[in-house]
C-alpha cells in the first residue's frame, strides 16, 4: 500500500468531520433565522403596546418605542370590565377543556379498547367531522341554543364546544400504543372497564392528555367568532371578543388593542411552557409526525 493511499484514508475521516460540523452550523443558522422571524411580530406587538398612537403611525416599522407610555394598558382597564372578561375567558376555556378531556378520553377508550360492531365505522365518522368547518354548523347550533334559552350564558358557551374530533383521534392513537397486556392483568384482578380507563390508561397517557389540553385551551382562549355569536351582553364576552369593542367604524385605538393582545397572550404562554415537555412527548407518541 502506497504512502499516498494511506494519506488519503487518514484525511477522509477529517473531511467527514469537517462536513458534519459545517452542516450543524448551517442548520443552527437556519433555525436561528427562523426563530428571529417568528419572534419579530411578538416583539412589535409588545413594543406597540407601550407606544402612543402618533408614535405608532409615525414610524410603524420600528421595533422599539420612541417614548414609552402606559396609555394602552390604562385604557384597557378603564374602558372595559377587564376582570370580568378575563374571568369569562378562564371559565370558557378552562371548563370546556376539562370537559373535552373527559368526553374525548372516554370516546377514545371505547374506540381503542372495546370490541363492538361498527367500531371502525364510528371512528371513520369521527374523522369525517374533521373535514366539516365549524362555520357550517354555527347557525343550527345558534338556533338550538336560542330555543333552549342558553344565549348569554356559560352553558351556551361551553356545552357545544365540550368535545373535539381531533382530541378523540389523538387520544385513540395514544391509547392504542399502550400494551393490552396491562388491561388483561387489571381485568384478572377484577377491574372493570371504568377502573382500567381511570387507573391504567389515563396515567400512561398523560403526554397525550396534556397535548389535547394545551391545543384545546389555546384554541378556545383565542376564539373570537363563537363568543361573538352566542353572547351579546358585554358582561358575558370573553377577552378576545371584548377587545373588538375598541375597533370603531372610523377610529381604532391600536395601542389599546395591542395592550389587550399582550395581556391575552400571557395565560397561553404560561400554559404552553408549563406543559411543553408533555406536549412534545404527546405529539411524538400519538402517531402525529
Amino acid at each position: 500500500m502506497s504512502t499516498e493511499t494511506l494519506r488519503q484514508r487518514r484525511t477522509r475521516p477529517a473531511r467527514r468531520a469537517d462536513g458534519a460540523t459545517i452542516n450543524r452550523i448551517l442548520v443552527r443558522i437556519f433555525i436561528g433565522v427562523g426563530v428571529v422571524l417568528a419572534l419579530v411580530p411578538f416583539i412589535w406587538m409588545v413594543s406597540g403596546s407601550f407606544r402612543s398612537e402618533a408614535d405608532l403611525f409615525g414610524n410603524p416599522a420600528s421595533l422599539f418605542p420612541g417614548s414609552i407610555t402606559l396609555h394602552g394598558y390604562e385604557s384597557v382597564w378603564q374602558q372595559l370590565p377587564f376582570l370580568r372578561l378575563l374571568l369569562n375567558s378562564f371559565v370558557f376555556a378552562g371548563v370546556t377543556t376539562l370537559l373535552t378531556l373527559l368526553f374525548d378520553s372516554l370516546s377514545a377508550y371505547a374506540l381503542a379498547r372495546l370490541r363492538f360492531r361498527g367500531r371502525t365505522l364510528c371512528f371513520i365518522l369521527v374523522l369525517i367531522t374533521l373535514m366539516v368547518p365549524f362555520q357550517v354548523t354555527l347557525i343550527p347550533v345558534f338556533i338550538e341554543l336560542f330555543h333552549l334559552g342558553w344565549l348569554n350564558t356559560y352553558q351556551g358557551l361551553i356545552v357545544p364546544r365540550a368535545t373535539s374530533a381531533f382530541g378523540i383521534f389523538l387520544l385513540r392513537q395514544a391509547f392504542i400504543s399502550i400494551p393490552t397486556e396491562l388491561d388483561e392483568a387489571a381485568r384478572i384482578d377484577g377491574a372493570s372497564h371504568l377502573r382500567i380507563y381511570w387507573s391504567v390508561i389515563l396515567p400512561l397517557a398523560k403526554p397525550a392528555l396534556a397535548t389535547v389540553a394545551v391545543l384545546n385551551f389555546m384554541n378556545l382562549w383565542n376564539d373570537l367568532l363563537w363568543p361573538l355569536v352566542v353572547t351579546s351582553d358585554p358582561n358575558m364576552l370573553t377577552l378576545p371578543a371584548g377587545l373588538t369593542l375598541f375597533g370603531g367604524a372610523h377610529v381604532t385605538d391600536h395601542a389599546v388593542l395591542l395592550a389587550g393582545a399582550v395581556i391575552s397572550l400571557l395565560p397561553i404562554a404560561v400554559a404552553f411552557f408549563l406543559a411543553q415537555k408533555y406536549f412534545v412527548a404527546g405529539v411524538s407518541t400519538s402517531g402525529l409526525k
